[in-house]
This record gives structure tokens, C-alpha cells and sequence, in this order.
């Protein structure tokens, strides 16, 4: 019998002081099996960090042809694929000749060993940014991940406070390819 998704709901306050996006969003995540809360809460950070009322999440590991989350405009052309974790250098490149914009959220235990290896196959793409997260700050989005989760994300100068009411985590997102402009 195959497992199921676990389903989240986030109610999510989003103010970003460096883009001017201040909004509520009402979100429905669906955890694959193999997913564990570090991954979905970066996922929903990357949702605070690029907010969006067109950013949608895909259907991410459960679909080999969709990215974790995406912004199409009223045509249905793409224009902003994020991905988050290490994916494929060939997957990036496929995104890449897709999406307007190619964001990937990278974080994990062998990051620097990933990015190693795919940034020279991957710095000629002008439409591609590679954020970096650090694991503690991960770690600590991954203490977060409720069931039913109230969360405020304020975003200044680069860096992003995320909170529950109870807890806070200071995210600093570094970026190793592109430019930090939305």
C-alpha cells in the first residue's frame, strides 16, 4: 500500500521591508512521505522569500516535470521556477530553458560538495539565482513544522525572521550565483 501525503496548512504573514510585499496567505502544503520538515519548511520559506499572489507550489517530488514552487503569469508562460535542496545540473538547465527565472534554494549537509560540482556547468545562464541557507537556520525552520502553523516572516535587508509567536529563526539566505534583486 503506498503512503499518502501529509497534509499542512500555514497561515502565513508575510512582510518583506525589501520589495514592499506586505500579505497574508493561506497555504495548503502536502508533505510526500519522503520529504522531511527541513525540506518542507524550506519550502515554505522560499514561498515568504519570493511571495507572490501568482507563486503556487508544484507538485514537487511527487512530479519529475514540475518545480517546488512556481509564478506563471495570465498566459501560462512560466516566469519564475523555484527548486530547493541539490537538484540535478540537468535539471536546472531544463528549468532554465523553460522559466523566465530559475531560483534554486539550496541547503543540506553536502551543499558546498553539490555547488562545487555543477557551478561551472551552471554560471552561463543569465536567468539563474542559487541562494544558500545555512543548516542551522534549517535545522531550527525544521522545529517550526506544525500540523496547523500560524507563521510571521519579515524580510530587511536580506535576511528573513521567521516566527510562530513562540519561536524565532533568523534566516540569512547567501547567494552563490545572481543577484539579490527581486
Amino acid at each position: 500500500m503506498a503512503l499518502k501525503a501529509t497534509i499542512f496548512k500555514a497561515d502565513l504573514q508575510v512582510a518583506d521591508m525589501d520589495r514592499h510585499h506586505y500579505a497574508g496567505y493561506s497555504l495548503t502544503l502536502a508533505r510526500h512521505p519522503s520529504e522531511t520538515d527541513e525540506r518542507m519548511m524550506v519550502r515554505l520559506l522560499a514561498f515568504a522569500l519570493f511571495a507572490d499572489p501568482a507563486l503556487a507550489f508544484g507538485k514537487g517530488l511527487c512530479v519529475e516535470d514540475e518545480p517546488d514552487l512556481w509564478q506563471k503569469d495570465l498566459t501560462g508562460v512560466i516566469e519564475r521556477w523555484i527548486d530547493v535542496g541539490q537538484p540535478d545540473e540537468k535539471w536546472i538547465r531544463k528549468a532554465c530553458g523553460r522559466a523566465r527565472e530559475v531560483v534554486v534554494v539550496g541547503y543540506g549537509r553536502a551543499l558546498d560538495v553539490w555547488w562545487n560540482g555543477v557551478a561551472p556547468k551552471l554560471a552561463r545562464h543569465d536567468g539563474l539565482r542559487v541562494l544558500e541557507l545555512d543548516r542551522e537556520a534549517t535545522a531550527a525552520l525544521a522545529r517550526l513544522a506544525e500540523r496547523s502553523m500560524r507563521l510571521q516572516v519579515s524580510i530587511q535587508d536580506g535576511q528573513a525572521w521567521v516566527t510562530n509567536g513562540r519561536e524565532q529563526v533568523l534566516v540569512e539566505p547567501r547567494f552563490l550565483l545572481g543577484e539579490p534583486g527581486r
